[in-house]
């Protein structure tokens, strides 16, 4: 019997972290956590370590990223949410741990630099429809790929007209149909900046060009993409929503974890639709296709001023179509920086953006 994989959970304390837990609990012949980070729940987290006997812990970006330097383990599963998992990210390439990968921030934001020192296969895809896209790719060779075609639940205002979308408010933003996520995800995915952001991160790890790249809404979620190759063959991965599948992949790949999921029940009657994405009404997708192919600090720009927007939206000084728009604003006004990507001019851009946004916004209010 092979020795058991050690592992770092980082957000232990989120959705992710927790499901990972309950995967990790349920085969603890396979998987041992050697260390555990959350941003700032020291109650849960301190809980967590107790039942499963872990002595080192961290609370934060920063303690986070040392807990990955300087404890031993085989892969990293990086469930922070937002940019600040860049750190960490590089952290656990650096040192090199195999990557699961479920903060797409990090490798949104980060783009070429953490591309640059990523190995091949290193980072594993934990968002379910880059897990599938992974999984679908095995069926052919980088060269028969014709597109990569990322599934949408729609989230909450699917069907709805741009003009209908002005008065939304944030209970209905969060009142997701499918997931169970946290406050900005959940934001995300009802104006689908999420989607978009999945887009870059699939250009990103699966090298394919952006005009190779497709979104479809599937309200059923249970198609979670797929991949069309040149003989017109289309592979999708299905499975019921539970994001327990994709962890498991990402804790152990390419081998599966028997039992983690519940499979499709095929003696009952059901369909599964396709539509379409409004571009009109959701207009973050095309925008996020755009911001990356410029590259460089445009996406972390993207980014960071939709945090900035998402908060002011919560706190009720923008509305719902607001959100994009100020990412748009910032997005036109933002100028990349001469030389080689690092931190450091990440962390500028992110700087401007975040005061730019706040900038439009105090003006919109």
């Amino acid at each position: 019997m092979s020795a058991r994989r050690r592992v770092i959970v980082l957000g232990s304390t989120g959705s992710i972290g927790v499901q990972a837990l309950d995967v990790i609990a349920a085969n603890s012949e396979r998987f041992e956590i050697v260390g555990l980070a959350a941003g700032t729940n020291r109650v849960a987290i301190d809980a967590q370590a107790a039942e499963f006997g872990v002595a080192d812990v961290a609370l934060g970006a920063v303690e986070a990223e040392q807990l990955v330097r300087s404890v031993d383990a085989d892969v990293v599963l990086n469930g922070i949410t937002g940019s600040v998992g860049l750190g960490s990210t590089l952290a656990a390439l650096e040192m090199g741990r195999t990557l699961a990968l479920a903060n797409k921030e990090s490798l949104i934001v980060g783009g070429e630099l953490v591309r640059s020192i990523a190995k091949p296969g290193q980072i594993v895809p934990v968002d379910s429809e880059h897990s599938a896209i992974a999984q679908a790719l095995r069926s052919g060779t980088a060269a028969e790929v014709a597109r990569l075609v990322l599934t949408a639940s729609g989230g909450p205002f699917r069907g709805r007209s741009r003009e209908s979308l002005h008065d939304v408010t944030p209970r209905e933003a969060l009142a997701h149909p499918t997931w169970d996520m946290g406050l900005v995800v959940t934001t995300n995915s009802s104006t689908l900046v999420n989607k978009g952001l999945e887009i870059i991160e699939a250009h990103l790890l699966f090298d394919v060009p952006y005009e190779r790249i497709e979104v479809t809404v599937h309200p059923q979620s249970v198609i979670h993409s797929m991949v069309e190759f040149i003989d017109g063959s289309t592979i999708a991965q299905a499975s019921p929503p539970d994001m327990r599948l994709p962890i498991s992949l990402g804790l152990d790949w390419p081998n599966r974890v028997a039992g983690v999921g519940v499979p499709l029940d095929w003696s009952s009657s059901h369909s599964w639709t396709f539509e379409p994405l409004d571009t009109e009404a959701f207009p973050a997708v095309a925008l996020a296709k755009q911001v990356g192919q410029a590259g460089g600090t445009y996406p972390a720009v993207f980014n960071a001023a939709n945090e900035q927007a998402v908060a002011a939206f919560h706190s009720g000084r923008i509305g719902f179509l607001d959100i994009v728009d100020t990412i748009a604003a910032v997005v036109q006004l933002h100028e990349r920086p001469s030389g080689v990507l690092t931190r450091d001019s990440l962390a500028d851009a992110e700087l401007w953006a975040r005061r730019e946004a706040d900038r439009l916004i105090a003006g919109a209010g």
